[in-house]
């Protein structure tokens, strides 16, 4: 999910949002391109940062609980993980890190998450909000992610294309 030039609020300005969960009580994700200063072997336990392939910083993941962790990782095996799409899955905190550590590949730790509660989600969409677009793997591992916004945009192509290349300041153009 893209958020629409018009959505202009702080937290969620030009963000990318990764759905994680969404049902009747609500929806949950993670902001993709909110890299944050704090190194992620800082903030986390070392047997994690020993065993697994992180990422260099925590992601600012959204504004509801900022210190919840949520780890995203890209398995060679899929098997018993809550896939968020294709092999992108959320890493169960509970899990044997050790073991986990060789079916992955890359790993993401996001800070906080982004969170509706029943409805909202789907009136922010009906007001056009949010631009719907498909995921892909490198979105959530991207290297770029303050060029994330746009690269998904031109993607979608069409008139999300023209979008792709609005100034973060429009009044500027």
């Amino acid at each position: 999910m893209v958020a629409s030039p018009q959505l202009g609020d702080g937290s969620f300005f030009r963000a990318v949002i990764l759905m994680l969960e969404h049902s009747e009580e609500g929806a949950l994700g993670v902001i993709l391109n909110r890299p944050t200063e704090l190194a992620a072997h800082e903030v986390l336990p070392d047997h994690l940062t020993d065993d697994l392939p992180l990422e260099d910083v925590v992601y600012q993941g959204g504004p509801v609980s900022p210190e919840a962790v949520i780890m995203l990782g890209e398995f060679s095996d899929t098997e018993g993980v809550q896939i968020a799409f294709g092999d992108v899955g959320v890493i169960d905190p509970d899990a044997d890190f050790g073991a986990l550590a060789d079916e992955l590949s890359s790993v993401r730790v996001f800070g906080g998450y982004a969170g509706w509660g029943a409805g909202q989600l789907e009136s922010e969409l009906q007001e056009e909000a949010w631009i719907d677009a498909g995921p892909s793997t490198a979105d959530v591992f991207t290297d770029a992610p303050e060029d994330l916004w746009s690269m998904v945009l031109e993607r979608k192509g069409g008139q999300y294309a023209l979008l792709a290349r609005m100034p973060e300041d429009p009044s500027l153009n």
